[in-house]
C-alpha cells in the first residue's frame, strides 16, 4: 500500500504510520534512531529495546487476553450474575471490536483472525468430548462443553502473527511451496481428531515439518538491516511462549487438565511437542494469507528513505 504524504514524497507507510496511535512518535524515533546508530554500543541497546517493543506491539490482543484470565482468577466475584467465562468472551468481543475501532487492527487480519475461531473452536468441540482437558465452570455462552471465549485463545496466535509479520517485515528464504505447507498443517489438523482412533502420527508429523522446513530462513528487521532465524527455531520458541501461556491459563482455573483437577501442577514439557505442531497449522494459515516472499533490498531502501524523510520534514518544521 502506498501513500502521497505531501513534502516526503511518494513512500510506502511503515506499520508504525499505518496505526495512528503509533504515528505520531515516527519522527522523534527516527531522531533517536540517528542517534543510536552513531556507535555500536547504542545501536545494539536500540536495536533490542525496538525489537522487545515491536514484539510487545504485535502480542497486544494476546497480552490483553491474558491479563484478563489473570485479572478475572483473582478479582472476579465467585457469585456474579454474569459467569466468569461469559464476562471473558464479553469483554474479548469488546477488545477484538476496540482493536478494530481504533485501527490497531485491519479488516484483513480480523479475517484471518476469525479463521482462527472456527479452525480452534471445532478441535475445542471435539477434545473436550473425549476428555482431553475440561472447562470447569458455568456459561451460557458456549457449544457442548466449549465456553465461546475460548476462541479468542485461539486468535491470539493468529493475531500476533499477523501483526508480526507486518511489524518485522517478514521475508523467507527457500521456503517450501505453500501446498506443501497447507498439506502439513492439514495433515496435523487431522491427526488432533484421529489419533483418538488410530495410531498417532505425530512423530511422522515433526520429522515432516524437519523436512519441509528445514532449509526455510525468516529474515525479519528491526531497523536498516535483516537479521535471520531459522524458522523451525522460531516455531519452537513461539510453542514454549504458548506453553507458558498455557501454564497461566490452567493456574487461573481457565481451562485444567484431567491430573490438574484435584490439585493444580504445571502443564508437562510434553505439552510443548503440541504447540509446535499447532504453530505449524496457524502459519500455514497466516501464509497462505501473507504469501512469503523472498528477502531483498527494498524494504531496507524503504526504511532508510523514510527515515530520511522524517529527519528532513522534522529540520523544515523546526526551521
Amino acid at each position: 500500500m502506498r501513500r502521497q504524504s505531501g513534502e516526503r514524497g511518494l513512500r510506502e507507510k511503515s506499520a508504525a504510520e499505518l496505526w495512528p496511535p503509533l504515528a505520531r512518535f515516527v519522527e522523534e524515533e527516527a531522531r533517536l534512531g540517528r542517534w543510536a546508530s552513531q556507535k555500536p554500543a547504542r545501536r545494539f541497546v536500540y536495536e533490542f529495546v525496538r525489537f522487545g517493543i515491536k514484539q510487545a506491539w504485535a502480542c497486544l490482543f494476546g497480552g490483553l487476553m491474558v491479563a484478563l484470565v489473570l485479572a478475572t482468577r483473582f478479582f472476579y466475584p465467585a457469585h456474579a450474575a454474569l459467569a466468569r467465562y461469559d464476562f471473558l468472551f464479553l469483554a474479548a468481543l469488546g477488545v477484538q471490536a476496540a482493536l478494530i475501532l481504533l485501527r490497531f487492527e485491519s479488516l484483513e487480519e480480523a479475517g484471518v483472525i476469525f479463521l482462527f475461531h472456527i479452525v480452534g473452536t471445532a478441535m475445542e468441540i471435539f477434545k473436550t468430548a473425549h476428555g482431553s482437558w475440561v472447562y470447569p465452570e458455568p456459561a451460557f455462552f458456549r457449544i457442548g462443553g466449549v465456553p465461546l471465549f475460548t476462541g479468542f485463545m485461539y486468535a491470539c496466535v493468529g493475531s500476533y502473527m499477523m501483526r508480526a509479520w507486518a511489524l518485522f517485515d517478514f521475508r523467507f528464504h527457500k521456503h517450501p511451496p505453500l501446498w506443501q505447507v497447507s498439506a502439513l498443517a492439514l495433515a496435523i489438523y487431522v491427526n488432533f481428531f484421529a489419533h483418538h482412533y488410530v495410531a498417532d502420527m505425530r512423530l511422522v508429523l515433526f520429522a515432516a515439518s524437519a523436512a519441509i522446513f528445514w532449509r526455510t530462513t525468516i529474515y525479519y528487521r528491526i531497523h536498516h538491516g535483516w537479521r535471520t532465524m531459522p524458522l523451525l527455531l522460531a516455531a519452537f520458541l513461539a510453542a514454549c511462549f504458548i506453553w507458558l501461556a498455557e501454564n497461566i491459563a490452567t493456574y487461573s482455573h481457565v481451562w485444567l487438565y484431567p491430573d490438574q483437577l484435584a490439585i493444580w501442577k504445571p502443564v508437562g514439557v510434553g505439552k510443548l511437542g503440541s504447540w509446535f505442531l499447532l504453530q505449524i497449522v496457524s502459519y500455514a494459515l497466516v501464509a497462505i494469507a501473507c504469501r512469503p516472499r523472498e528477502p531483498d533490498d527494498a524494504p531496507i531502501a524503504e526504511s532508510q528513505a523514510r527515515h530520511a524523510d522524517r529527519l528532513t520534514f522534522r529540520s523544515r518544521a523546526s526551521g
